[in-house]
């Protein structure tokens, strides 16, 4: 089949397998995972008139599908205020540094080059939560992207506040880091 033809008719046999595996890895729940795969595969039949040809259909369904879990953090997010993601520069104390929504482009107010920007930094953060220890990555985003209260967290771990907010700043820190090597 020439590369500039989709045929719908075999994305759930060919490639749903693949766009789950991707989405589970970065929303850590399997029905949202589900929901997203199938939200992209909609998504595609809508746009496949604006399908140009210039990549290959997995990597095209790849394309909307980030743009699907980013959408789905943003809409977590917007639900639940400022997300709790802080930046430090200085490590003397919590008052210091710039809180992260601040430096990613406003969503209500993008033009082109800002859409691409906010993509690329909402794929830096997932990629930085990714490289976190699993127990540190679980515990921040239980915590701080999906909103869940601290007894929450520790009754469905089996862990103590304590602990929990250590493994906190530790994946705090470490992102820190990271996105100050990948992004800044």
């Amino acid at each position: 089949m020439p590369l500039n033809e989709l045929d719908p008719n075999t994305w759930i046999d060919n490639y749903a397998d693949y766009l789950f595996n991707y989405a589970i890895t970065r929303v850590s729940d399997a029905e949202i995972a589900k929901d997203l795969v199938q939200e992209t595969f909609f998504a595609g039949l809508k746009s496949a008139k604006n399908y140009k040809g210039d990549a290959a259909e997995r990597t095209w369904l790849i394309a909307i599908l980030k743009r699907k879990v980013i959408d789905h953090y943003r809409k977590i997010n917007s639900k639940k205020g400022k997300a709790e993601v802080r930046m430090s520069y200085a490590n003397t104390s919590e008052d210091e540094g710039d809180w992260l929504e601040e430096r990613v482009a406003d969503p209500s107010n993008l033009g082109g080059d800002e859409t691409i920007e906010n993509q690329e930094l909402g794929m830096a953060i997932h990629d930085c939560i990714s490289k976190l220890p699993k127990k540190q990555s679980l515990v921040f985003t239980m915590k701080t992207i999906q909103g869940m209260s601290t007894e929450d967290i520790c009754n469905e771990l089996g862990i103590n506040p304590s602990n929990l907010w250590v493994m906190i700043h530790r994946a705090r820190t470490a992102l820190m880091g990271c996105m100050n090597q990948n992004w800044f």
